[in-house]
């Protein structure tokens, strides 16, 4: 696990996590993860089964041989790991874990949003890739919203938790080159705000989880982000797995708040600085 430097510790302090707490609330559940073969999804796929209860996880992601060794690993008497191969963009295979996850008699107890797509592009150099602007809306808007209005009934059976990976951006003003992403994940979140309190009256908890930058291998492709301060994986899936017994409504990190403030008081003035470095590029 990747130590952090004096200022990621600052702004990235230790999660408390009561595990016993946690065992009682997860003892004999089922649980779905999206996005599970590599960075957030993995690490709490692998946080899971080391608290030695018995489980039943679902792990979806795109690449099979991926998920197979995660299967194999943490496969145990007491763990149950089911994986789905499927990306959630496709149609034919949204469906088919969607059929897959009705098979199950007593439904499910806890659906972790966590498979995303993050990009970073000028609106100059997306003029002839609007495909970038589907494929976001297709994996962070889309797919969890048929996703979960599909597998509502099966939360409902056990007064289920759906526990939604969503970006610091989300809550902030708009900033360049991020448009397909932001108004991606901005979609979803607000989508899952309007549904919780529908969701609350037949039993299901919600809670969004609000992220800075995460090492993860989505986040390799950008030069930029190699010196930023960055959470890890393995911090996230503990942050995650305490969510699944506070069931708080959001997590955000504690500076977030001068960020939100700032966004609302001083956002002509946010926004003139934007645009005095965009023509200086």
């Amino acid at each position: 696990m990747r130590t952090y430097n004096l200022l990621e510790s600052i702004l990235f302090p230790p999660t408390s996590l009561q595990e016993e707490k946690l065992r009682k609330t997860i003892q004999g559940k089922t649980i779905l993860i999206t996005g599970a073969s590599s960075g957030i999804g993995e690490q709490l796929a692998i946080f899971l089964p080391q608290l030695n209860i018995e489980l039943q996880l679902i792990l979806v992601a795109r690449r099979k041989e991926k998920l197979e060794a995660l299967q194999q690993t943490l496969q145990s008497k007491k763990v149950t790991i089911h994986i789905i191969s499927a990306d959630l963009r496709v149609q034919e295979d949204m469906e088919t874990l969607l059929k897959f996850l009705h098979q199950f008699p007593k439904g499910l107890d806890i659906v972790v949003n966590n498979a995303g797509l993050s990009i970073n592009r000028p609106i100059l150099q997306s003029i002839n890739r609007f495909h970038d602007f589907t494929r976001t809306m297709a994996i962070n808007y889309f797919a969890p919203v048929q996703l979960l209005l599909s597998v509502t009934p099966l939360l409902q059976l056990n007064h289920g938790h759906v526990i939604n990976i969503s970006t610091i951006n989300a809550l902030l003003a708009p900033i360049p080159n991020w448009a397909a992403y932001q108004a991606s994940k901005t979609a979803f979140d607000v989508w899952l705000q309007s549904a919780t309190p529908e969701l609350k009256k037949v039993g299901i908890t919600t809670t969004s989880i609000y992220l800075p930058l995460v090492k993860t291998p989505m986040i390799e492709p950008t030069e930029a982000y190699k010196h930023m301060p960055a959470m890890t994986a393995e911090h996230v899936a503990k942050i995650i797995a305490r969510s699944m017994y506070t069931k708080q409504l959001r997590f955000k990190p504690w500076w977030l708040l001068f960020g939100e403030i700032s966004s609302v008081l001083f956002k002509k003035i946010i926004d003139y600085f934007l645009y005095k470095n965009m023509l200086r590029r």
